[in-house]
């Protein structure tokens, strides 16, 4: 049997802000271990002979996303780019076909990208008892066993049950507290955890008998897509012809062929602060402590201090996050509500509700320091063997300061070589470029100073990740 996880990569985990925003989110981000969210979905299935995996993002992340994998030696994923957002979907309709490109009878095992599983041999029995249920044509999720009446989970009502699989009788959505209460006490109810596994085939032959219209779009614009580095472009004019629709209204909640797997293996969405929470490690006064914090008489809380050391007194049942740019202090019970702060702030178009001080490209990072009406400091990380663009700019100019390393330079006709202490300025209006060629990653401040200092002020003449 041939596995191949299909990773969802699409969600923006506002409920995590701020240190989840839709330029870095929650899955790319550790919060429960030394691992990020997504290596760890992919790491999970390790205990499995599974193929490497197809992971469905947008272009915003694509970069992260690969070098993420290569740390974690996941050398050749498939990557494949969305060009707009169209839910669940057509997203698992891309990758299902993809799927059936590398190996017509592969089975796809569908997980969201930013889930928390404690026990992932538990998981990897649940894998390798539904894959036998897909070989045999069923659409199979698996059904998380209920630990308390929740009413943030949508639920599966079940069959009687046949063994560890049974039919499913019928979704439904999230329920207020009293019937979730009548669900946990019914026994045949299981909270809906947005994972799947079918043959990539079936799940096609169902798409295209419940909604041909999402087949049809799909696969022309996978047909159409364009490779791009190490990347797969889905072809825009048709995929944007789809639906927004999650898979639950396309198709589970539709086909005869569904069956749901009991899942007891320590699952969260961790989609608030209370739940991850509910999954960190914690202190005998029951804090969880991230970061840089002192605290004195608080119990039962969430703080997490990044760059400023962070205090607190007499307090139970909060939220405190700081980061370098936005502080969130709250009710743990209420921390749901993060994301109208963050609808809030995204009315008010405030640049904290979606971007944060840490920008990722294909050739490093770089951290906004400081910032004023005309000027802009930056932390800059080259990667050995990189480079940025050859560019210029028409509204300010730059200074770089070397910290660490070696640096090849293209200042107008100049090239020059920097090491540690030496700098160099960039008149407005000078073609420019630097890179790594060093061993070591490359290190250097960059000061901005002009009337417009955005990223958009960039024309490039020579990209070596193909942006030019």
């Amino acid at each position: 049997m041939s596995i191949i996880p299909v990773i969802l990569s699409g969600g923006s985990g506002t409920r995590l802000w701020p240190l989840s925003r839709a330029a870095f989110p929650k899955q790319l981000i550790s919060l429960v271990s030394d691992k990020t969210m997504i290596q760890e979905t992919v790491g999970r299935l390790s205990g499995l002979e599974v193929r490497e995996p197809i992971i469905v993002c947008n272009e915003q992340h694509r970069f992260i996303i690969a070098e993420q994998m290569n740390q974690i030696g996941v050398k050749n994923p498939v990557i494949l780019l969305e060009p707009v957002a169209k839910n669940t979907a057509p997203a698992i309709v891309a990758a299902a076909l993809k799927a059936m490109q590398i190996d017509e009878n592969s089975v796809i095992v569908v997980l969201p990208s930013d889930h928390n599983i404690k026990d992932s041999k538990v998981f990897c029995e649940a894998v390798s008892l539904a894959a036998k249920e897909a070989q045999k044509g069923s659409l199979v999720t698996f059904g998380i066993t209920p630990t308390f009446p929740a009413t943030g989970y949508g639920y599966i009502e079940s069959e009687k049950k046949d063994g560890e699989c049974a039919s499913i009788k019928r979704f439904v959505e999230k329920p207020n507290l009293e019937t979730a209460k009548k669900y946990l006490e019914s026994g045949n109810f299981l909270w809906n955890s947005g994972m799947f596994i079918f043959r990539a085939d079936s799940f096609i032959e169902e798409i295209k008998n419940l909604d041909n219209s999402i087949f049809e779009a799909t696969s022309k614009s996978l047909l159409n897509a364009k490779v791009d580095l190490d990347f797969i472009r889905l072809e825009k004019e048709s995929f944007e012809k789809n639906p927004s629709i999650s898979i639950d209204y396309a198709v589970m909640e539709k086909t005869k062929k569904g069956k749901v797997i009991p899942l007891n293996a320590g699952w969260s969405d961790v989609g608030s602060w209370n739940s991850l929470w509910d999954v960190s490690e914690k202190d005998s006064f029951g804090n969880v402590v991230k970061g840089n914090a002192v605290l004195d008489g608080v119990e039962n809380s969430f703080v997490y201090g990044k760059n400023r050391v962070v205090t607190a007194i007499g307090l139970k049942d909060v939220v405190i996050v700081d980061t370098k740019d936005a502080l969130l202090v709250a009710d743990k019970s209420k921390s749901e509500s993060v994301k109208n702060i963050v609808d809030r702030l995204k009315d008010s178009k405030n640049p904290a509700a979606t971007e944060n001080t840490i920008g990722y490209r294909p050739w490093g990072f770089y951290e906004t320091i400081e910032k004023g009406e005309r000027f802009k400091v930056k932390h800059i990380t080259v990667k050995p063997g990189q480079k940025l663009s050859v560019q210029l700019h028409y509204h300010r100019a730059e200074h770089w300061i070397i910290v660490s390393g070696t640096a090849k330079v293209l200042n107008g006709e100049k090239e020059l070589i920097l090491t540690e202490n030496q700098s160099t300025f960039i008149p407005l209006g000078t073609v420019h470029a630097i890179e790594n060629p060093g061993k070591l990653p490359l290190e250097f401040i960059e000061v901005q100073s002009g009337s417009y200092l955005e990223e958009d002020d960039i024309v490039r003449f020579e990209d070596k990740y193909g942006r030019a």
